[in-house]
């Protein structure tokens, strides 16, 4: 009895845990799609947003790479976030 029990617990943690990484992964799909639709890039590959990068000036290079840095930053540390962001511009 407390072999069952135990296995259909572990099992839907399992399953809550693949849920959230699956709803990560499907919000970072929708990010990334959001940057080629807004920046016009025709070729869904990471060598079409490296050719519009080489294009890009400065400033939009700028806005781009904080979009990126925003997005894909580790959110596991916030007490430590300050601190992180000086390394990033140092």
């Amino acid at each position: 009895m407390k072999n069952s029990v135990l296995k259909g617990i572990l099992g839907a943690v399992a399953v809550a845990g693949i849920a959230g990484i699956a709803k990560k992964v499907i919000e970072r799909k929708r990010f990334v799609k959001g940057i080629f639709n807004e920046y016009g890039i025709k070729e869904k590959s990471p060598f079409g947003l490296a050719d519009k990068i080489r294009e890009m000036d400065e400033e939009q290079y700028q806005e781009l790479k904080g979009k990126f840095k925003k997005e894909f930053a580790s959110k596991c540390c916030s007490r430590k976030s300050g601190r992180k962001e000086e390394l990033f511009e140092a």
